[in-house]
Order: structure tokens, then C-alpha cells, then sequence
């Protein structure tokens, strides 16, 4: 997302129409699968490798992939030569991911943005459509 005259759209379906994913997200196994105006989709599929002590996906995997989803949501809505970076999320964790649960989607999307903050959402189901987590973001533009 380097091209200054480019808009955060045209930046953010750059990459997916060049099969371009960050290296967070290679490393995770988490792809970023579409995107619109104030919509971002990722993708992925959590594995035993991803499992914390308590035998789950480790919570992190479900924050990174609501983060990205939240925070590229808003880069789809920037003009050229804007950037942003994440103040806060929250996240609400309502069911456990497993091996079992199989591709995860996170689905983001703007609620508001202005000349200074954008304000986001994102929700994050398993294969079977099952709602396992939300979150909220406030996000800096400069």
C-alpha cells in the first residue's frame, strides 16, 4: 500500500487483484479475500499450531484478524497520501475457535470517519457461520 496517488480502495484491491498478502498475515495463514468501501474480508484457518495452553486458538489469532479486518476497512476510505494507525479495539471473545471450526471469516466495516478518526467494526464467524467474535476500533487518520 506504498502508491501515494493511489486512494486507500484502489491501494487495498491492488493487492488482492496482485495476490499480494503482508507477512503478518503469511505467517498466520490469513488472507485479506475482498474489499469495498468500508468493507474488508479476511480469511483463515486456524490449526492446532495456533492452540494455547488451555487447548483453543489462542486469542490473539481472532484480535489480529478483527484488527486487520477493522483497520483496513478504514484504509479502504482514505484519500491519497492518508495513512492510519489503530488507537484501541475491543474485543468481545463468544465462542472458542478450534482446529474444528474450520475457515474463519472476519468481516469489517467503517461506522464513521472523519478528517482525524475512524470509527470501525468487525465480527468474526467460523466455517459453520457461527458468530465467535466482535470487535470495535477507533483508529488515528493523519
Amino acid at each position: 500500500m506504498e502508491d501515494k496517488t493511489m486512494n486507500g480502495l484502489e491501494q487495498v484491491q491492488a493487492l488482492i487483484a496482485g495476490g499480494v498478502q503482508p507477512p503478518f498475515g503469511r505467517k498466520m495463514g490469513v488472507s485479506l479475500v475482498e474489499a469495498g468501501e468500508g468493507l474488508a474480508v479476511f480469511e483463515g484457518t486456524p490449526g492446532e499450531e495456533d492452540y494455547n495452553p488451555m487447548g483453543t486458538v489462542h486469542g490473539g489469532y481472532a484480535a489480529a484478524m478483527l484488527d486487520s479486518a477493522c483497520g483496513i476497512a478504514a484504509h479502504t476510505e482514505l484519500r491519497s497520501g492518508q495513512a492510519y494507525t489503530t488507537a484501541e479495539i475491543k474485543i468481545s471473545y463468544l465462542h472458542p475457535l478450534t482446529a474444528r471450526s474450520g475457515k474463519v471469516r472476519a468481516v469489517g466495516k467503517i461506522v464513521s470517519i472523519g478528517k482525524r478518526a475512524a470509527f470501525a467494526k468487525a465480527s468474526l464467524f467460523d466455517q459453520t457461520g457461527r458468530l465467535c467474535a466482535t470487535a470495535t476500533s477507533t483508529l488515528i487518520v493523519f
